[in-house]
């Protein structure tokens, strides 16, 4: 992952999964980093956030998608 950004950071891992979601689903690779110590505290989490991160050439796109409300995108 080196050489990736970050476009997002998030509460939990479950928001940060379901914009990772929607940037597949655009077609834009991305991966989540976080530090919950093998998931055996995931307060750790909250404290730091989930953050996504993209390559530096989908960054544009994914900031784009990533804040568009979905009642604006396209749900067909």
């Amino acid at each position: 992952m080196e050489g990736y950004v970050v476009v997002a950071t998030f509460l939990n891992e479950i928001d940060a999964e379901l914009a990772q979601a929607t940037l597949a689903a655009a077609g834009i690779e991305s991966f989540l980093q976080y530090e919950d110590t093998g998931h055996m505290m995931p307060v750790l989490q909250q404290s730091e956030g989930v953050k996504i991160l993209v390559n530096p050439k989908d960054l544009k796109e994914a900031k784009i998608i990533l804040s568009t409300p979905i009642s604006e995108k396209n749900m067909e």
